[in-house]
């Protein structure tokens, strides 16, 4: 009985593995629906020129972290190791050296700006704005790449109702061409008419094709716009869009506009590179004024031709002969060996320690500083300007998404009154060509009719769409396209 119970349960097991198994295997192997906010965020984050502004910000954080790192004093250490060959003068005997000497030099130096026309101040506050006006372009780009992947997105999904329109169509034809061939068995319906509705099929199954190219050529689009891997199995979700109607608060361009001004980070970028431009002015000002630093300096050396008594041995030399005795005068004098002095002692004695303060007065230097201020004023202008035509571009771009959607709607309008009117008279129509009361070549024009107006149709409700998301987008609103 236990053995039963323990081969039952190893079997129970396997089952389970291979259930899970499966199970993770069939989710691993549905495809991805991706949502515009998948394609977006993935977008934001494989895009290489976001990656490449996200750089730049970086760049900008170290300058700005430099520049406040500026204000410190210099620390600096200095050694050196020389050997001098032939006649010299050693800096610490002060003496002719006609050999090889060895010496070391060390010191440490230490300095600080007190005051050099606000220079580093102005410095720090430009960069902190140009790190602002990076974040700001980064802005920029983001907001760029979403707009575009949305409207590559609606693209697809209007390829993709084209395609179903296509298919539907294409399926009544081929129910009218199964009818009307039993009519011709039968006798009851020309030839011709089957002809007719056979070409129509034919020419509807082209239709069909194409509008599966372009299905798949917006795919396409739409996967390398988010740098992703392109895949037939791309497939995308079908939102409930928002309704194409009147917004019961339709704001003016103008309205619109100034809501921009404030929020859009082009705008702001711009005004900001004016600011960092003036800071530019204050620096080439700056430099012109007197600057006063302090510096201090410690340092201490050896030398291979300091030297010092090591012994003294005196020597008895005959110096004269008294002139009475006749005796002989002997003198005594010192004969001493040297040692050069050891490193530890050279190293106490040859210290030596500076303090001082310089001013440097600018009054001549080629003109540099005044031309630097004309440049720095020229691109304080030009930053100006710059910021006034991203304010036209604004308002221009603003004006025709305005101009477009209102021109979308009206176009929606009346292609949904079209396409009412198309559809009763398809209905009659095909009322009137089920009897034989109206020949196929009539029925196929009316067919076609109905065709293009729904198509028109569509694309006007696309085209609304993507129109209203762009002036939402102008007034700082997130990208949706959903109810």
């Amino acid at each position: 009985m236990y053995h039963l119970c323990r081969l039952f349960l190893i079997r129970v097991i396997f089952i389970l593995i291979f259930l899970t198994g499966f199970f993770i295997s069939s989710a691993q192997d549905t495809p991805k629906v991706w949502t515009l906010e998948d394609c977006i965020n993935y977008a934001l984050d494989h895009n290489l020129d976001i990656k490449k502004q996200i750089l730049s910000v970086e760049v900008s954080k170290k300058q700005l972290l430099q520049s406040k790192l500026n204000l410190l004093p210099d620390l600096n250490m200095n050694a050196t190791n020389v050997w001098n060959f032939g006649q010299t003068i050693d800096m610490y005997t002060n003496t002719f050296a006609n050999s090889t000497v060895r010496s070391n030099n060390f010191d440490v130096q230490t300095s600080a700006v007190l005051f050099s026309g606000l220079t580093k101040v102005n410095t720090i506050k430009q960069n902190s704005i140009n790190l602002l006006a990076s974040q700001y372009d980064l802005d920029v780009l983001k907001n760029s790449i979403s707009l575009a992947v949305a409207g590559y997105f609606l693209d697809m999904l209007l390829n993709l109702e084209l395609y179903d329109v296509a298919n539907n169509q294409i399926e009544i034809t081929r129910s009218q061409v199964v009818r009307i061939s039993k009519m011709v068995e039968a006798g009851s319906s020309a030839k011709g008419d089957l002809l007719n509705i056979q070409a129509q099929e034919s020419a509807e199954a082209l239709t069909v094709i194409q509008a599966q190219n372009r299905l798949y050529i917006s795919s396409i689009s739409l996967q390398q716009l988010i740098d992703l891997p392109v895949t037939t199995e791309f497939r995308v979700e079908k939102p409930l869009l928002k309704p194409v109607e009147k917004p019961d608060k339709l704001l003016t361009p103008e309205q619109v506009f100034n809501l921009a001004v404030e929020k859009r980070p082009e705008i702001k970028s711009a005004d900001l590179r004016v600011q960092s431009a003036m800071k530019s002015l204050a620096i080439a000002r700056g430099v012109l004024s007197p600057s006063l630093s302090f510096a201090g300096t410690w340092g201490t050396g050896y030398s291979g031709a300091s030297e010092q008594v090591e012994s003294t041995v005196y020597q008895r030399e005959t110096i004269g002969i008294t002139n009475i005795s006749r005796d002989t005068v002997f003198g005594y004098y010192p004969s001493n060996t040297y040692k050069t002095r050891d490193f530890g002692t050279q190293m106490v004695d040859n210290q030596n320690k500076s303090l001082g303060f310089y001013l440097r007065i600018p009054i001549f230097n080629g003109w540099t500083g005044r031309t630097n201020i004309s440049l720095a004023k020229i691109q304080q202008e030009k930053a100006e300007l710059d910021l006034e035509i991203q304010k036209r571009d604004l308002r221009k771009n603003i004006e025709q998404a305005y101009a477009d959607a209102s021109s979308s709607l009206q176009q929606y309008n009346a292609s949904l009154q079209r396409v009412s009117a198309q559809e009763e008279s398809f209905k009659y129509t095909q009322q009137k060509f089920d009897v034989g009361m109206m020949t196929s070549f009539d029925f196929n024009n009316s067919k076609k009719d109905l065709t293009k107006a729904q198509s028109d149709l569509l694309q006007a409700k696309y085209d609304f769409i993507f129109k209203t998301t762009i002036l939402d987008f102008y007034m700082g609103k997130p990208i949706s396209i959903n109810k």
